[in-house]
């Protein structure tokens, strides 16, 4: 790729690290093969985008723009239903599930395979069914329906906060287990399985102390800033 547009749309041909400034080392997020973007931004280091399907901004290293093409064809989100949303979220608990049989551990910004953080396999596991919920668990907990414990069922989203904000999330399974990624230094520095009460086990009865809420993924997410009448085409 020679040229990079400004206002263009492009595709991932492989697995993309999207960083939180155009010097940083850090990453925000990745990007999938197949997960559409729009380049907001030419600088000499890097390009300042924004993922199509979520609307999450960030930086994409020069020397990783070869991993990028120009769209053919632009990103069109899909909406789901609520009863629509409810029949695909058991493929979304086996995408969890199946993560979780792969070595994997803990990483900040992972979204793609094999290692996530709490917030990226949620969204990786909600993509997989067909859905798009927002990246981080902040995010997520303002975009789903709020729910009382009782009327909590699979594939709701569990909610942990450090006092100030959301800063963790798992997927519900029932009967009080959920399922999450999480760091090395309050849980298992990986995807598990863990019970939303307090036991004896030290990362169930961290988490159980700041559980927050729970929600209910109703819709898939409806981007404003990636509609097909406001993106050039780049050169072929």
């Amino acid at each position: 790729m020679t040229e990079i547009v400004a206002a263009a749309e492009y595709v991932c041909r492989e697995k993309v690290n999207v960083y939180d400034g155009p010097h940083s080392l850090s990453v925000a997020t990745q990007a999938s093969a197949g997960r559409h973007l729009q380049v907001l931004a030419v600088q000499t280091e890097a390009i300042a985008i924004r993922l199509c399907e979520d609307e999450y901004p960030g930086w994409v290293k020069r020397q990783d723009l070869s991993l990028l093409e120009p769209a053919q064809v632009c990103y069109q989100p899909v909406s789901r239903s609520p009863a629509e949303i409810q029949q695909r979220l058991p493929q979304a608990i086996q995408y969890a599930k199946q993560a979780m049989q792969v070595p994997n551990q803990y990483v900040w910004g992972g979204t793609v395979p094999p290692n996530y953080d709490c917030s990226g396999l949620m969204q990786a596991a909600f993509a997989a069914a067909g859905i798009w919920i927002p990246r981080d668990a902040y995010q997520q907990e303002a975009f789903c329906e709020t729910i009382g414990w009782e009327n909590a069922r699979p594939g709701d989203l569990v909610f942990f906060s450090d006092g100030d904000r959301i800063d963790h999330v798992g997927l519900y399974l029932g009967e009080g287990s959920y399922i999450h990624s999480s760091s090395p230094k309050h849980g298992n520095d990986g995807i598990a399985i863990n019970r939303l009460q307090e036991t004896a086990n030290v990362v169930e009865r961290y988490y159980y102390q700041r559980w927050h809420s729970m929600g209910r993924v109703a819709h898939s997410y409806q981007p404003l800033n990636c509609e097909k009448k406001s993106i050039k085409q780049p050169p072929p």
